[in-house]
């Protein structure tokens, strides 16, 4: 009787540390109950490494998330839309571009303030964007103009 009160015990442990860490993990990525936000857009020649669910970032944190990612079938550009939090009333004139934390580190947009007084709505989209760059293409530009 004991022996099965500790299994029952260990389990019971074993099945709240797992909640626990599911609880965590979505929290960290991102997954939320509450929603809200605006949605913007933006087109982009290229946007490789960015996917749905990827970060939206301002001055290094977090403040949005791509929703949806399609290539517009007349202008072969890629045309992405993100939701960004409610409480940040983003300038009309800013950019946006898509950077690399780093030479293996993941892919984010950011999001570049401009310095109008009016605010971007719902719906609205960036004029100035930059997409993203290979650093494949760069070093083999680099190497075929060292050789000449």
């Amino acid at each position: 009787m004991a022996h099965n009160l500790t299994e029952t015990a260990v389990g019971a442990v074993v099945v709240a540390a797992a909640a626990g860490f599911l609880i965590f993990a979505s929290s960290s990525v991102g997954f939320s109950t509450k929603s809200g936000g605006y949605e913007l857009n933006a087109s982009f020649r290229s946007a490789d490494g960015v996917a749905v669910g990827t970060d939206v970032r301002m001055a290094g944190v977090k403040v949005g998330t791509v929703t949806a990612l399609a290539l517009d079938p007349e202008s072969f550009r890629a045309n992405m839309q993100f939701s960004m939090r409610d409480d940040l009333k983003i300038p009309e004139d800013s950019g946006v571009q898509i950077s690399q934390e780093g030479l293996l580190g993941g892919t984010f947009v950011e999001v570049v303030p401009g310095g109008s007084e009016f605010a971007m709505e719902q719906g609205g989209e960036f004029i100035d964007t930059q997409g993203s760059v290979s650093l494949i293409s760069l070093l083999l530009k680099f190497v075929a103009g060292s050789e000449q």
